[in-house]
């Protein structure tokens, strides 16, 4: 049966995803950069299995595009912008052919025309519920797995309905102290769910919840 799937989230030993401000010009916030302490063990994981290597943090982060046939994320994800579109120009943090290559779904309260890129990427934008979106994003899958990409709000989100059947945390040796955090305010949703895997590498702890 297909799963609803969460992969190579990291977050900072206190819990937080991103720092506070995520602009243009610091997509994570401030203090936070891609490839430094928080998100460095994710991009030398993809240069590793690029080059074949393997090793722990290659491994889970491998396990993410296994058996993906959609995907889910927040308007955050998808750019910087806030509030309604300024115009239709912004595509997206990944160029003309984004490493999806299926039906991406975004999450916004400002939907607007069906985006097609290169490479099989097409982008829909809908204010409906998690339900609603999973139900759709299920059917494009076409029997694979459903990805919950982010940010921290629409995996909260997810987590909170009980939708969520894995998720998996890199959690890195750093503190931020401030900005998004990724599990406050659950309430009962978490208590659907138990710690599967506790591994640790040289650079982050790799934890996986799934359904209890």
């Amino acid at each position: 049966m297909p799963k609803v799937r969460v992969h190579n989230v990291t977050v900072s030993l206190d819990g937080f995803m991103a720092g506070p401000n995520q602009r243009l010009d610091a997509p994570f916030g401030d203090g936070v950069g891609w490839g430094d302490e928080l998100h460095g063990w994710f991009v030398g994981a993809m240069e590793d299995l690029a080059a074949g290597k393997g090793g722990t943090d290659v491994e889970y982060f491998a396990r993410g595009d296994r058996n993906i046939g959609a995907t889910i994320m927040g308007r955050n994800m998808f750019g910087p912008q806030r509030g309604a579109w300024e115009d239709e120009s912004w595509q997206g943090w990944w160029g003309d052919n984004p490493p999806y290559h299926h039906d991406v779904f975004v999450h916004t309260h400002h939907p607007r025309p069906t985006l097609e890129m290169a490479g099989g990427t097409t982008f829909h934008f809908t204010d409906e519920s998690p339900e609603k979106v999973l139900g759709r994003a299920f059917e494009a899958a076409d029997g694979k797995d459903v990805r919950i990409g982010g940010g921290a709000a629409t995996i909260r989100q997810y987590l909170s309905a009980g939708l969520i059947d894995e998720l998996h945390l890199a959690v890195a040796p750093m503190l931020i102290g401030r900005g998004e955090r990724l599990l406050d305010n659950l309430g009962a949703g978490i208590d659907g769910y138990r710690v599967s895997e506790l591994v640790g590498s040289s650079t982050v702890t790799h934890a996986v919840l799934v359904r209890r």
